[in-house]
């Protein structure tokens, strides 16, 4: 791989255990299949999908689902130059219960910590940080040591240059409490120039749920694009010079885990082909609507002509 790479990200791996059974609760689930997992990491699979150099900053244990991960990665095209293992911790496991058409609870086993956890400052690549096309990060990198430290080494390397990306990711059970977050999450955000985020995650960062003040809160705090997922009613995107609404594109969902993963890779992948806001969301909509129609993430992540192909077929 050259040097450049267009997406770096950062952050959270592991493997997932996707039921194979619906509608049943975890205790009696009889079998599962097995995918790489972890947001960043699916967000480096799916622009790579979308024929781009990509690449993940991660940490695994040093056993056989580490090196799962690190097949995983180079069979989608990821580079794995930036993951090592920490010794005493073991590679995290994230199981689902699959009840369609929107509830597909997680259950996470990072205990005592996550080796994604144990990214050290000291042991980043900053030229290769401040060199990407686009550099990606999520809040969970927020949540403990040393990991904080180190994204917030990565986003001075970086010194906010176009495209370093924050996905609002907040996920409960991986913080102490909500206000640690908020504090995290508001000292990155003058770091970043895009934040991506839910409703309920632009509330931990910016104390707004409402769509539009939430976007212009973001702006407010520093950041040049402000994404909010509206859920059933699509995609809001604003800058300084204008306001987007896309409408969420129709299917029919099998699993709604990793659409948020396909929409960011499909995300930088609009942002580098130079494209307007509402194409990009327009993309983006349909590549998260395309994961959802599939079981698992990573493996199912789309092309860009299998997007392009879905939102034709919407547009009829």
């Amino acid at each position: 791989m050259a040097s450049h790479l267009d997406v770096l990200t950062i952050g959270r791996v592991g493997v997932d255990l996707y039921p194979l059974q619906d509608n049943v609760p975890l205790k009696d689930v009889q079998s599962f299949s097995k995918s790489l997992g972890g947001s960043p990491t699916n967000v480096a699979i799916a622009a790579a999908r979308h024929g781009h150099r990509t690449a993940v900053i991660t940490r695994t244990g040093p056993d056989g689902f580490g090196e799962f991960v690190h097949e995983e990665l180079g069979r989608f095209g990821v580079s794995d130059r930036f993951v090592s293992a920490v010794p005493g911790l073991l590679t995290p496991l994230a199981f689902c219960e699959n009840y369609p058409p929107d509830n597909f609870p997680l259950q996470f086993y990072r205990l005592p910590t996550a080796p994604d956890l144990v990214i050290r400052p000291e042991e980043l690549d900053l030229d290769a940080i401040a060199d990407a096309g686009i550099f990606w990060s999520t809040v969970t990198g927020l949540s403990a040591e040393p990991s904080r430290t180190a994204h917030f080494a990565a986003w001075q390397a970086r010194a906010r240059r176009t495209h370093t990306i924050l996905d609002l990711d907040y996920r409960e059970v991986f913080w102490d409490d909500k206000a640690t977050a908020s504090e995290q999450v508001r000292a990155a955000l003058p770091h970043v120039t895009v934040a991506i985020g839910n409703k309920e995650e632009c509330e931990v960062a910016v104390g707004e749920t409402e769509p539009r003040r939430a976007a212009e809160a973001l702006l407010d705090a520093g950041v040049q694009i402000a994404i909010v997922k509206q859920g059933p009613k699509g995609v809001l995107g604003m800058t300084a010079d204008e306001i987007v609404e896309v409408p969420p594109t129709p299917v029919t969902p099998v699993n709604g885990l990793g659409a948020g993963d396909s929409f960011g890779g499909a995300f930088c992948h609009g942002l580098l082909e130079g494209w307007d806001l509402e194409k990009i969301l327009r993309f983006a909509n349909g590549a998260g609507a395309l994961v959802a129609t599939r079981r698992e993430c990573s493996t199912a992540m789309p092309t860009t002509d299998e997007v392009w192909t879905l939102l034709k077929e919407v547009d009829q």
